[in-house]
């Protein structure tokens, strides 16, 4: 993912403080609970004053729904911050200590409830990570704001080319242990780096763009292809304004790829880089059989007919 760039000065505008008075935040120590009252109030800003200014929208308390706001990062420093140390973020290596404000937390702070049930994380390369109500109240999910101490320009270079700053925001977890399992296919660690927005969301509207179609879609290996794209798929293809982009292969044309070409599809999931050298996929080498034909069962379903599942959109 690629860094924030900010280019330019920010035009001068009229600045909207909405001061919302957080409940009692709950610092999870390492070993064990403790809690830490919060009395600071939480400032948003109807313009970005500074490129490390965190973006907030979706469904905000007190705000017509769609409304984006921006957070200081210093705002976010003065909250009570919930310290780990981690061991077992690829994104680090060895264990390290991060500090930061639990998701939930924010969601009670800034979240519309009952409508922000679910937080989605997005990445300056629109990678999106997305977190439900049950995959927080499993895992806690945090968002980082200081690496063994740190600010942002001094956190380690990505893992994967050690080239690239993962601020101006990650997220981790105290620890990470799969809460289900859908045939081969385990619950996954969502830590994107490089977040410049988050979105307090409806689970069942942002779901809902990708639920299955037709008289199929409650056959058992559709709905356990469902459950999997959810977390995997979704991340970098979008259905309409809902899922990352980072693909820039929609849905539909995934679906048309699975009802028009199964094995070619499965063996994409797999193996992306024996098919396409270049892509930046990761591969899914432990998704057996009958998991890539789950996916490929639920992504047809988006296909009505076998004339409208030929039509091309290129290979992936």
């Amino acid at each position: 993912m690629r860094p924030l760039s900010v280019g330019g000065s920010i035009t001068a505008g009229l600045v909207l403080l909405l001061w919302i008075a957080p409940p009692a935040v709950t610092a999870r120590a390492n070993a064990g609970r403790a809690t830490a009252p919060v009395r600071a109030k939480l400032p948003l800003n109807t313009i970005r004053r500074a490129a490390s200014d965190l973006e907030v929208g979706g469904e905000l308390a007190g705000l017509a729904a769609g409304l984006t706001r921006y957070v200081a990062q210093d705002s976010l420093l003065a909250l009570s911050l919930a310290t780990y140390t981690v061991a077992d973020d690829s994104n680090f290596v060895g264990a390290t200590k991060i500090s930061g404000v639990p998701l939930e937390e924010l969601v009670r702070m800034l979240g519309a409830a009952p409508e922000s049930d679910m937080v989605v994380a997005i990445c300056d390369d629109k990678y999106r990570a997305n977190y439900p109500r049950a995959y927080m109240a499993a895992h806690h999910p945090l968002l980082v704001l200081r690496v063994n101490g740190e600010p942002p320009a001094r956190w380690p270079k990505d893992p994967e080319t050690r080239r690239l700053d993962m601020g101006p925001y990650m997220i981790s977890h105290p620890r990470f242990a799969p809460s289900f399992k859908v045939l081969a296919h385990s619950d996954e660690a969502q830590i994107p780096w490089g977040v410049v927005r988050i979105e307090f969301r409806n689970e069942k509207a942002v779901l809902g763009a990708i639920a299955p179609r037709g008289a199929r879609a409650e056959q058992a290996s559709v709905q356990a292809g469902y459950r999997i794209a959810q977390q995997n798929c979704f991340r970098c293809h979008n259905a309409g304004r809902e899922g990352g982009e980072k693909s820039g292969r929609p849905w539909l044309v995934l679906a048309a790829w699975a009802a028009a070409s199964p094995d070619f599809f499965e063996d994409y999931v797999r193996d992306p880089k024996k098919r396409n050298e270049h892509t930046q996929m990761p591969g899914n080498p432990g998704y057996d059989r009958q998991t890539t034909g789950a996916l490929r069962n639920y992504f047809a379903t988006f296909i009505t007919t076998t004339a409208s599942s030929s039509t091309s959109a290129g290979k992936p």
